[in-house]
């Protein structure tokens, strides 16, 4: 069955302070428990702040690694779900779900499949 990746579009800044952020953080663990049981979920996983990350270029057999973001922006990948659906449109509508639960845009992407 093919597999979704479901990126959290997640704007810069702080968390959101506790009184939001418990709600949201209940919701999600809802839809990730109906995932798990309709035997979509793969796998999910919050992500650091994207001015903790590193990006690594190699061009000309030289490694430039550099901090932060390639891209600027002001929202970046903050946390994915991976689950398994039978097309886009099963994939969207766990989007869907997730989106409602955490209030941010889900972009949606099916992962190839190599051998």
């Amino acid at each position: 069955m093919p597999r979704y990746l479901l990126n959290i579009c997640q704007p810069d800044g702080p968390p959101p302070p506790p009184e939001v952020l418990e709600p949201i953080m209940r919701d999600l663990q809802t839809v990730n428990d109906e995932m798990i049981a309709a035997g979509a979920w793969v796998g999910s996983n919050a992500l650091h702040p994207a001015e903790a990350a590193k990006v690594v270029t190699v061009r000309d057999g030289l490694t430039r690694i550099s901090d932060g973001p390639f891209v600027e922006s002001k929202e970046h990948v903050g946390g994915f779900t991976i689950v398994e659906a039978p097309n886009m449109t099963a994939a969207v509508a766990w989007a869907e779900k997730l989106s409602r639960a955490i209030t941010l845009p889900i972009e949606v992407r099916e992962i190839h499949a190599f051998p």
